[in-house]
């Protein structure tokens, strides 16, 4: 797929911990980690918005377009 989720950096830059990310806008840890490894099909805006409330940041923070041949 050619959009990365950057949430593992946004986690690091924020000094924050997926756990406490999760328990914070109410999303399972699975479900969090999926989105985190970039594993996820489709992302809710409402769960990004969330994310982005609680990291502060903005939604281009979090995704990146690649284009197929430099998904590598």
């Amino acid at each position: 797929m050619a959009i990365r989720v950057n949430l593992d950096f946004m986690l690091i830059k924020r000094g924050v911990k997926l756990s406490e990310l999760a328990e914070a806008i109410d999303i399972s840890l699975p479900n969090l980690s999926i989105l985190k490894t970039n594993k996820a099909r489709a992302v809710r805006f409402s769960t990004l918005d969330s994310i982005c409330r609680y990291l502060d940041c903005q939604p281009g923070d979090l995704l990146e377009y690649l284009p197929e041949d430099e998904e590598s």
